[in-house]
């Protein structure tokens, strides 16, 4: 459908249309797609449930990782159930609101996971610099006291952008070349000037990821700087082994985010439509799918009651029968 030229007025409806180009494999793409979306799931709520459930990881830094599984967990639902529809049953129609809605939940889940990264850097910087007074001062009121303020963060700031698109008129083509309603795909859809959409994107952008990012670098300077200082070879590796899940979860976040966010506004034709779009997807799955392995595999507490927990269920089964 393309909406006449005379229209001024929102579609009912737009049409996702997938990965432009790759229509013809589709289902193959969805394959793998599908595989990290069940490994996400069942990674993230095994590791919430294990947080619960073990009083022995009742510690700031898993009541953190306990936040990023949560937030994982949902960023990745808002966008991969809609995009399998696409995929296997070719169903891409999605209501307007609809579309406004799945925006918000996207780019504020995204927010809100740059915010509890920054504050699991800020746990780490407290951990290793101020290891004596680490549990006065990250006490569960202030954990939660950051988590809302985060939450909050992530959130306020996205409300504004459904109704910068409401606002706009489309007179254009109502078909949007991804598999998800991403803010730029939308407004680029609009026949008006979409200026003030841009400029309150990059000042998103500026509060949220730079913002994250420069704090991030900060602690770690900080971090850096106390593990050099100390006496023992032993006691530096294994300060800085703490940190290396965290690093891996901020490398697997935040480059395909760069990538999606630059190449929307700078990119042009100069990178194909399709690459953008399978980075896109990526960008919200990989996080997911990865960020339980990595603190699964680097940190030892919840391997040791992954293990434990398994040889439970298992010597259950066993007297069951």
């Amino acid at each position: 459908m393309v909406v006449s030229n005379n229209s001024c007025v929102p579609p009912k409806y737009f049409i996702l249309n997938g990965i432009p180009g790759l229509e013809r494999v589709h289902v193959w793409i969805s394959l793998p797609l599908c595989t990290m979306y069940i490994i996400s799931l069942v990674g993230n709520l095994g590791l919430v449930y294990l947080i619960h459930h073990e009083e022995s990881l009742h510690h700031p830094m898993y009541f953190f990782l306990a936040m990023l599984s949560l937030v994982d967990l949902f960023t990745c639902t808002t966008t991969l159930p809609n995009a399998l529809c696409i995929f296997w049953f070719n169903l891409k129609e999605i209501n307007f609101n609809a579309c406004l809605v799945q925006m918000f939940f996207v780019h504020g889940f995204t927010g809100v996971e740059s915010g509890v990264l920054m504050l699991m850097a800020l746990d780490r910087y407290v951990a290793i610099c101020y290891p004596l007074r680490y549990a006065t001062i990250l006490t569960n009121p202030i954990i939660a006291k950051a988590g809302l303020v985060t939450f909050l963060r992530g959130a306020l700031l996205m409300i504004p952008f459904p109704f910068l698109v409401k606002r706009l008129p489309f007179c254009r083509s109502n078909i949007i070349s991804h598999t998800y309603c991403d803010h730029m795909s939308v407004v680029k859809l609009s026949c008006a000037s979409i200026k003030v959409n841009v400029i309150y994107g990059l000042v998103v952008a500026l509060l949220i990821g730079v913002f994250d990012i420069c704090c991030i670098s900060v602690l770690y300077t900080m971090i850096l700087r106390a593990v050099v200082s100390l006496s023992s070879a032993d006691a530096r590796q294994k300060a800085f082994s703490t940190c290396t899940a965290h690093i891996s979860a901020i490398i697997v976040t935040y480059v395909p985010a760069f990538f999606t966010f630059f190449t929307h506004r700078f990119g042009g034709h100069s990178i194909p439509s399709s690459l953008h779009i399978i980075v896109a997807n990526l960008y919200l799955l990989l996080p997911p799918t990865l960020n339980p392995i990595v603190y699964g595999v680097k940190t030892k507490q919840i391997r040791d009651n992954v293990i434990k927990l398994l040889q439970g269920v298992k010597s259950a089964s066993t007297q069951d029968n």
